[in-house]
């Protein structure tokens, strides 16, 4: 049963992303497109008035005392956010912050139904601790109770705190009172406006598409207005190849007084999913690869590759935070075969999904990237002089 609402629920999120992106056509495309618009004008209209309502203090926020920054998006997705986290993380805790990542989790684990609904029908607070991913030594959670975001940070940071929780003000107290955490790192936590106090908002914007089709949320990718992107303290161009003076005067204009930051996906090595085993950049040169991926936007990842020296002859793509099963793994396998690929790749996000194989006749590894800095750099080490010595 659950499998069977995983696969409607994808069927369903990939139509609805064909029919916004003008993929679909046809009468019934343009009438989904058109009632998507209707909601999206509904949406536009709510995130107002629940900015509203917490800027006139009728919904409260929290302050607990410590440094938090929240690393988000305008858009929906596909901005590389977590290598984005996965940096800031790492720079904190080598200046001497003790972190802790706190996420919600998207797409993992769910507490039991009856526990849920009974909570509701009292009105009782929640009052479950959070999930802990990594205890700052030991990673706890699989990629399916914590969520493969999550789980993916805990496994790249061996050294930091990483949560799990809807509710991020009960699982930043908990940090604090529980691990002595004094930064807290909100993943995807620009629209989280619950806890406020001493933050600092670090926005990604994807070079490739800044703003999604210009539309809000359901009948495009947008969570929020552009203009909105003046609440940013910095601003960091992902995926960015080194041109990007329109969109950054275009930033600027939106916000003038932001550090903007051009970053890229770097590759560092690839990585046998099964084994371990570590291998450099040339291990795809000249050779032909099959990919296979479930993330939101993966003509970056498949470029990459071909970057890389390697020729792409199979590529098979799911929906983004896709769960693979055995059956597709093996089909991506018979059909990489097919046309001679020497190796399947993925990503590290998607490894942490892949189930156990009874067989691996082609190798299957994932390629680890990490975000380099191309210019702003010094907009980077200012923020962080800034969250570390306030």
């Amino acid at each position: 049963m659950r499998e069977t609402l995983r696969a409607w629920t994808e069927e369903t999120e990939t139509f609805v992303l064909e029919v916004i992106f003008g993929q679909r056509r046809g009468k019934l495309a343009a009438i989904v497109r058109g009632l998507l618009y209707f909601l999206s004008l509904l949406f536009h209209q709510i995130i107002k008035v629940r900015r509203f309502l917490y800027n006139v203090r009728i919904l409260r926020d929290s302050t607990l005392g410590v440094q938090v920054i929240a690393v988000g998006n305008l858009t929906a997705g596909g901005t590389g956010k977590t290598p984005v986290v996965e940096k800031f993380a790492r720079a904190l805790q080598d200046a001497g912050r003790t972190v802790a990542i706190l996420s919600r989790g998207y797409r993992s684990k769910p507490p039991p139904l009856h526990t849920r609904l009974l909570n509701k029908l009292l009105l009782r607070e929640d009052t479950t601790p959070p999930r802990v991913v990594s205890d700052g030594k030991s990673l706890l959670l699989d990629s399916e109770t914590a969520g493969d975001e999550p789980y993916m940070l805990a496994s790249n940071l061996k050294d930091v705190i990483v949560l799990v929780d809807k509710d991020r003000v009960k699982s930043g107290r908990y940090a604090i009172e529980k691990f002595g955490c004094d930064t807290l790192l909100l993943d995807d936590g620009f629209q989280y406006w619950k806890l406020r106090g001493r933050r600092r908002d670090i926005v990604l914007i994807d070079f490739q598409q800044p703003f999604g089709n210009g539309f809000m949320l359901p009948r495009g990718t947008l969570r929020e207005p552009p203009s909105h992107l003046a609440r940013a303290n910095t601003i960091f161009i992902t995926k960015s190849d080194g041109k990007s003076d329109a969109l950054r005067k275009r930033i600027a204009a939106l916000n003038p007084t932001a550090g903007i930051i051009e970053c890229m996906h770097n590759p560092l090595y690839f990585e046998d999913v099964f084994t371990g085993e570590r291998f450099d950049l040339d291990l795809v040169k000249h050779k032909k690869v099959a990919s296979l991926s479930g993330i939101a936007q993966p003509e970056s990842f498949e470029q990459g590759l071909v970057g890389l020296g390697a020729e792409l002859v199979y590529s098979k793509r799911f929906a983004d935070h896709h769960r693979f099963t055995q059956q597709e793994v093996l089909n991506a396998i018979n059909r990489g075969k097919k046309r001679q690929a020497e190796a399947i790749v993925t990503t590290q996000k998607d490894a942490v999904r892949f189930p156990k194989l009874d067989r691996r006749d082609v190798a299957i590894y994932f390629m680890r990237v990490e975000i380099k800095i191309m210019t702003g750099a010094n907009d980077f080490n200012d923020c962080m002089r800034q969250i570390c010595f306030r």
